[in-house]
């Protein structure tokens, strides 16, 4: 089969699932002929109360974490089945949360105690605590030098050996540390500075900050994602709330989209050449790259207020969306297809 039929196939399949969820797949805020993004199910978060943050992917176990803040919880859904499954309690508002699915380890960042706790991803069972003293904010997970990367406190990056349970190096940064991405080819990570005004280069090797981005006429850069082939770093800033995209090697400006209101989550979309931006204002911003120097606002997604923090795997075209209860909206997670 053509590879061409196959997608016209994958296409159709996500029309029609879309319609037995209740959404209609042609409607769009614009009235355009296709929406790129459609809703086609939701998984509740029966009993779970106040703000929710970052998502977590087991991709090998199909799984999905969400850091219930506001809950003091970690709720574990299984995409299979569609529902929370379990959830890991008792903690101290978590934030972030990474998944080292080689080894089976689950790190949670807490903000209240500034802890970062491991878990067995089988068991759930705590195997170590970093104390990284507060604020134990964004994590992330470099496969290839295995640890996670944790973003904390007034100023700091902190590496954990999984498996070990300890932490193996820190880097020092003028302020705190809100979303960052590291390079899958290269050694920088990008870290987003929004104290500073500026998105700091730190040189993991080195373990130090090498450059920073100045960002002139934008503030309040929170979430970011890393478009590493066309050497292009999004950021997304609430003051004004606009996309910024800067060339990685020099730090210049390329381009600037106008986008939802208080950005907390972005991702990029390499397939469609497309941005999703979720935002607390209750909408998602779809960005198209037309080419690696132009950028338009194609479509602004109506969600919830509070929706802010989202989640995006390539692999299935699949966004998630986390909603927190808010009167007679209740806690739940939406699921949204790609529509091409």
């Amino acid at each position: 089969m053509s590879k061409t039929k196959i997608m016209q196939r994958f296409s159709l399949l996500i029309v029609v699932t879309a319609i037995a969820f209740g959404a209609d797949p042609t409607a769009s805020e614009y009235g355009s002929k296709s929406a790129f993004l459609v809703q086609v199910g939701t998984i509740p978060l029966k009993g779970v109360e106040g703000r929710l943050d970052y998502f977590g992917f087991d991709a090998r176990r199909k799984r999905l974490f969400l850091a219930a803040l506001g809950n003091d919880t970690v709720e574990l859904v299984d995409l299979r089945l569609g529902k929370v499954i379990q959830q890991i309690k008792n903690l101290r508002a978590p934030q972030g949360i990474g998944v080292a699915s080689e080894v089976d380890r689950l790190a949670v960042a807490n903000d209240q105690d500034g802890s970062v706790r491991l878990y067995d991803v089988n068991s759930l069972q705590q195997t170590a605590a970093i104390e990284l003293k507060e604020d134990a904010d964004n994590v992330r997970y470099d496969p290839h030098f295995h640890r996670f990367w944790i973003g904390y406190g007034k100023g700091g990056l902190a590496a954990i050996d999984p498996e070990k349970g300890i932490e193996i190096a820190n880097v020092r940064l003028e302020s705190h540390p809100e979303s960052f991405q590291l390079e899958a080819k290269g050694k920088r990570v990008f870290v987003n500075l929004p104290d500073s005004n500026y998105v700091g280069v730190v040189d993991q090797r080195a373990g130090k900050l090498v450059n920073r981005f100045i960002l002139k006429d934008d503030r309040a850069n929170f979430p970011m994602a890393l478009d590493e082939a066309e050497r292009r770093l999004f950021i997304g800033c609430r003051k004004p709330a606009a996309l910024v995209v800067l060339d990685t090697e020099t730090g210049k400006v390329i381009a600037s989209v106008d986008i939802v209101g208080d950005a907390d989550d972005l991702f990029y979309d390499a397939l469609n050449k497309r941005i999703y931006v979720s935002g607390g204002e209750g909408k998602i911003s779809v960005i198209q790259e037309r080419s690696p120097y132009i950028y338009e606002t194609v479509a602004e997604i109506p969600t919830a207020p509070g929706a802010r923090t989202s989640f995006f795997v390539p692999e299935t075209q699949t966004l998630y969306l986390a909603v927190p209860r808010r009167r007679a909206q209740r806690a739940e997670i939406r699921i949204f297809r790609v529509l091409r």
